[in-house]
């Protein structure tokens, strides 16, 4: 039997950690040849967080409610008001619904989530 602690670790490396392909509309890829990936660690009612990864390029999107960390790499996303939010390691965000914003990444970004 194993220790209770051991089944509450997620992962043991959020960078490390496999992630499956999801899927990226070609139209929303502005510049580059981004590839997205992710992958679920825990859901329950109302709640979601998982790895998500962008590889560099240029992609629109439209946000659901959403509060990141980013645990590697660099970019911007920038939001139709004008505001834009320089993205390196530890930095956490919250997003809006409908939000619309652009992605530009210039360094795999991995972020981990909770929707």
């Amino acid at each position: 039997m194993g220790n209770i602690a051991d089944s509450r670790i997620l992962t043991e490396d959020t960078l490390k950690l496999e992630l499956g392909p999801a899927e990226l509309a070609p139209e929303d890829v502005v510049a580059g040849r981004p590839e997205v990936s992710s992958r679920v660690l825990s859901e329950g009612p109302g709640a979601e967080v998982g790895i998500w990864q962008l590889t560099t390029g240029t992609v629109t999107d439209t946000e659901v409610d959403e509060v990141f960390i980013v645990l590697a790499g660099d970019g911007t996303v920038a939001f139709t008001d004008g505001s834009e939010i320089n993205l390196k390691p530890g930095v956490a965000v919250r997003l809006n619904a409908g939000d619309r914003t652009v992605w530009t990444v210039r360094k795999t970004l991995r972020k981990i989530y909770v929707v």
